[in-house]
């Protein structure tokens, strides 16, 4: 992508900020825990982008804000993410953040050949687990740790649905500890 166009993207962007993002789920998505999770992948590409891309925070929230945008209507592999990919890039969402969408559902083919298409696969299966784990714990997000998150994980049958594979295949990409990568998103999602 020339400079131009990315600037020109970036621009565009500027009209599709969190605010509007909201209220675009608020349009698609009707599920209060789908939304929950919407929101916890976009505290952890916060926290992510403070480190790796600090002038690009709410675009990288936006890609996690917007990951599932249309998951509820449209949960096909034929359909997501593509229906809101293709939603957005019509509200002047721009091309990083839509490819970085893309990238978060394997299944699509797209390369996870940015940082903040890293990220966001990395984060997303993550950000769900962690919350499932608060869910059994009498104190939730206040004292979960890292070793709680890899001790759930160790058992198949708890968030049975979670990725495993997904999120070892996430943590390798990023090239991170694991322990490391759990507690970034925990303390995201802490602060949410």
């Amino acid at each position: 992508m020339s400079a131009m166009n990315s600037a020109m993207n970036k621009a565009m962007n500027k009209a599709m900020n969190i605010a509007n993002a909201r209220n675009f789920m608020h349009e698609w998505v009707a599920n209060p825990a789908l939304r929950h999770h919407m929101e916890t992948v976009a505290a952890c590409m916060g926290a992510y982008a403070d480190i790796v891309a600090p002038t690009e925070r709410e675009r990288w929230m936006l890609a996690g804000l917007m990951h599932d945008l249309d998951w509820e209507r449209h949960p096909t592999q034929a359909e997501h993410p593509r229906v809101g990919v293709a939603f957005l890039r019509d509200h002047g969402v721009d091309d990083e953040v839509l490819h970085a969408i893309m990238a978060h559902a394997p299944y699509t083919g797209t390369l996870r050949d940015t940082a903040m298409a890293r990220h966001l696969f990395a984060v997303d299966e993550l950000a769900g687990f962690i919350v499932a784990c608060a869910k059994v714990r009498p104190d939730g997000l206040a004292t979960l740790e890292p070793a709680s998150v890899r001790k759930k994980l160790k058992n198949v049958a708890f968030a049975a649905a979670v990725s495993r594979e997904d999120i070892a295949t996430g943590i390798a990409e990023l090239g991170v500890g694991e322990d490391e990568h759990i507690a970034r998103c925990i303390n995201a999602i802490r602060a949410i």
